[in-house]
């Protein structure tokens, strides 16, 4: 993150963490704008047998398909028994209660400690089997499991990868220290990546997700560094002589665009991953930053002054003149681009609101995503479904989510932490 601009000088107010962690508690809102008609109806039966394993599965289940705001969830008490069959669902029953799809299984202890669980996602209307698997795995590996059920469901009713399976990186800062922490999607178990009494900003993730680039003071100035996951190694990439900053990947995990003020002001540079190749992308007066590559690697779109006032611009790698992309009002930062490379998000400010804003690349037109009054730096879900921001209600920051097309909205009200710098880590490999 480059600090120059006001917009980026607190940062992030929340955490994906506080977002994405979602227990069915009262805390979460969703607001679905037009009504819930477009809501998939979902029942998620408990799993027979499911007292078995170390925690429930079918509530993570439940709560990351909520969450994703695609569907409306029923209530699946009042049963008699748990289901595991087909044979054993009574069809007419959740006929009668509207549903287009239940989720039935069974988990068991094996021998070797391990735990097996199989389910079947069933079609309520054509009392057809839509999805059905068998997943083994250990007692640490229960959330896991969950998510890539969640995801299996996600995908086999909306033709749509599901996001629940990806990792979330994010910052906090306690008592004068700082942490760079990995967890799950839904915030659940975290690890620390890297521990430091100076601060940590900027983390983004590597295209294959193995790895972390950020920015780190603790050579008491801001240095970049790539950290792999796996071995916690940490290799300082650009530390030059200056501000080194705003970290963000090439679509094939060979380079980096940073900004740097080794030559003066602030200026993106490119670099490979292990330090060599620097190059700067353009020569200009202005104040370049925020850079970040378009999924298909054409271009690199940045936040510039340099026609008086912080808009949106783009240019090719290789350098050149570089293109505006913003042309409605005075205040447009922060570009992010979706993974399908149709949309910039950015945030925009009118009327002395900061708002998310959507445009679509190929007509230009333009839609406030957010009510609020502070948003800060979008970032895309891997599947492009879902945009987290930070933001601020009634003094107090909280994160929020808005789906690309603005219709679903979600509020958490921030707890007693300061979490910050979040990045939604790619799809896991399959």
């Amino acid at each position: 993150m480059n600090r120059i601009f006001s917009f980026h000088c607190r940062g992030l107010l929340a955490a994906v963490l506080m977002l994405l962690a979602l227990p069915l508690q009262a805390q979460l809102v969703i607001d679905i704008r037009g009504g819930d008609a477009n809501q998939i109806p979902v029942a998620v039966l408990q799993f027979a047998g499911e007292s078995q394993l170390p925690q429930s599965m079918t509530d993570v289940i439940e709560a990351d398909l909520a969450r994703s705001g695609r569907f409306r969830m029923l209530y699946a008490g009042g049963l008699n028994s748990q289901p595991s069959e087909q044979s054993q669902v009574n069809f007419q029953d959740w006929k009668g209660r509207n549903a287009d799809a239940i989720l039935i299984g069974a988990a068991q202890r094996l021998p070797d400690g391990r735990f097996e669980v199989r389910f079947r996602l069933l079609d309520v209307q054509k009392q057809t089997q839509l999805a059905g698997l068998a997943y083994t795995f250990g007692a640490q590996q229960v959330r896991r499991t969950a998510h890539q059920i969640a995801d299996v469901i996600y995908e086999t009713l909306t033709g749509e990868r599901g996001v629940f399976s990806t990792r979330v990186a994010y910052v906090v800062k306690q008592s004068g220290r700082f942490e760079l922490k990995v967890a799950d999607a839904d915030g659940q178990n975290a690890l620390t990546a890297l521990a430091s009494a100076e601060p940590i900003i900027s983390p983004a993730w590597s295209p294959d997700g193995t790895r972390l680039a950020y920015v780190s003071f603790q050579s008491k100035k801001p240095v970049v560094f790539v950290q792999d996951l796996g071995s916690g190694r940490q290799v300082p990439v650009a530390n030059f002589r200056g501000s080194n900053s705003a970290p963000s990947w090439s679509p094939d995990g060979r380079q980096l665009a940073v900004v740097l003020s080794r030559e003066g002001g602030s200026q993106i540079f490119l670099i490979n991953t292990d330090g060599s190749g620097l190059r700067r992308l353009m020569s200009s007066n202005a104040i370049d930053t925020e850079p970040v590559f378009s999924p298909d690697g054409r271009h690199i779109y940045f936040t510039s002054d340099r026609g008086g006032s912080p808009q949106i611009y783009r240019v090719a790698p290789g350098g050149g003149d570089a293109q505006r992309v913003t042309t409605e009002g005075a205040y447009n930062v922060t570009p992010r681009i979706s993974p399908d490379g149709k949309t910039l998000v950015f945030i925009a400010r009118e009327g002395g609101r900061f708002n998310v804003k959507s445009m679509d690349l190929a007509t230009r037109q333009t839609l406030v995503l957010t009510d609020t009054v502070k948003d800060e730096s979008p970032s895309f879900a891997p599947n492009g479904k879902l945009i987290l921001y930070a933001t601020e209600v009634g003094g107090r920051g909280i994160l929020g989510a808005v789906s690309v097309d603005g219709r679903v909205r979600q509020r958490l009200p921030l707890q007693a932490a300061d979490v910050r710098e979040p990045a939604w880590g790619p799809f896991p490999q399959r």
